[in-house]
């Protein structure tokens, strides 16, 4: 048991340098334009820099607790689990799935005063238009997906357990892999659409501008899709989503509806770019790269946290598989924001190549940054851990950059 304690922090670290790797392996080489130095009192009021910085600091400290919660909640039941009196299952892998559900309903209980507090504040600042009957159902939504695949993989995985005790967590890392392809391909399709409602983007200007910016990309845009964001908030957005048949570029109705033309282009191309360096592709190909360290690592912690008795493994090991996963998804994910950032910062930039816009690009920077209050250059701390995209200040940065001549190397 001792070797068992000592192996799983060892299996952990090397899935955080297997990810490491990996970000060093598939960040964009090139591409990607350096910022000049922005003085954010020229582009924002102090008025709007406080607000944004306390909204997010308040969000961010509801997001620790939350984790904080999130981590009583696996360290209460797996010590309860551990100090239990053991008991056979006649279907073990159906009390699996039932102690996978409990844990994820449990964890859903247990945050979401948190997440009402969180919400409350989004609406104080304007940023949310969902009212709390339609905040309670989508929680209501989440939370009953959440335990549908919590229990599916609790029973999964104790299957492979079971069949495969030394080596269980490979099976599993291929599964994840293929669970990860498949929710890219099958996510606009199945679960998008639980929440918003999409519809394609009709002829017009705007469709006539996406299908020639995607010309001179040299790249299959796919379908043009603007999703009923309004519904929810306030905030501008787009993003690219699927694989395949089910490739699409979909755009916030907010931006569509409340940006200037040139500014919506802008966004577009950024999209575009995600397409043309098949940035969905390398997201799962990270994953592939990934799995097979976090899924070891995962496999130790949980033979370190699982109750002596539980042997073959069964319900009582389930607390202990899934905190596991959570927190080798938590450092994994980490890392992989090294990777988006990246990406992102490529992304801008070739939207900056395939307009020419650059003053437009600081512009939408800007009024994106105020009308989502984000926090156009947070604590460096808050950047590492959580940032999947650049500043704001480093988004305005390359508009300058560009702007003044300078280009990738």
């Amino acid at each position: 048991m001792r070797r068992v304690l000592r192996s799983a922090p060892l299996a952990l670290l090397a899935a955080v340098a297997a990810a490491e790797v990996a970000v060093l392996l598939l960040r964009p080489r090139g591409g990607v334009l350096e910022p000049a130095p922005v003085d954010l009192g020229a582009y924002f009021t102090p008025a709007q820099l406080t607000r944004a910085d306390r909204y997010r600091d308040g969000q961010l400290a509801l997001y620790a607790g939350s984790l904080a919660v999130q981590a009583g909640v696996f360290a209460w039941l797996v010590i309860r689990l551990r100090l239990a009196a053991s008991r056979p299952y006649r279907r073990p892998l159906l009390a699996a799935a039932l102690a996978g559900a409990g844990v994820s309903l449990a964890v859903a209980a247990a945050t979401l005063p948190l997440d009402a507090i969180a919400h409350r504040r989004a609406i104080d600042i304007g940023l949310v238009t969902r009212p709390w009957g339609g905040w309670a159902w989508d929680v209501g939504r989440s939370a009953a997906i959440g335990v549908v695949f919590a229990a599916v993989g609790a029973a999964v995985a104790i299957a492979l357990m079971r069949r495969l005790p030394r080596g269980w967590w490979a099976a599993g890392a291929a599964l994840v892999v293929l669970a990860g392809a498949g929710f890219a391909f099958a996510g606009p399709l199945v679960l998008d659409p639980l929440f918003n409602r999409f519809e394609r983007l009709g002829p017009g200007p705007l469709r006539s501008e996406v299908m020639r910016l995607a010309r001179r990309a040299g790249v299959d845009v796919g379908e043009v899709f603007v999703v009923d964001a309004s519904r929810r908030t306030t905030a501008a957005n787009a993003y690219v989503t699927g694989l395949g048949s089910s490739k699409r570029v979909v755009l916030y109705d907010t931006l569509v509806d409340d940006f200037p033309p040139a500014e919506t282009h802008l966004v577009v191309a950024h999209e575009l770019a995600h397409v043309r360096y098949g940035d969905v592709q390398r997201a799962i190909l990270f994953l592939a790269l990934v799995a097979p360290l976090g899924m070891l690592a995962a496999a130790r912690l949980t033979r370190a946290w699982a109750p002596a008795g539980d042997d073959p493994p069964g319900a009582r090991s389930v607390p202990a598989l899934l905190a596991s996963i959570a927190l080798a998804s938590l450092l994994l994910g980490i890392v992989s924001n090294q990777l988006s950032r990246r990406v992102e910062a490529r992304a801008d930039t070739f939207a900056l190549e395939l307009t020419g816009e650059a003053r437009p690009f600081v512009d939408q920077q800007r009024r994106l940054a105020v009308q989502n209050v984000s926090n156009p250059d947070p604590p460096a701390i808050a950047r590492f851990l959580l940032g999947t995209h650049p500043t704001a200040r480093e988004r305005i940065g390359a508009g300058l950059a560009w702007e003044s001549g300078r280009r990738p190397g």
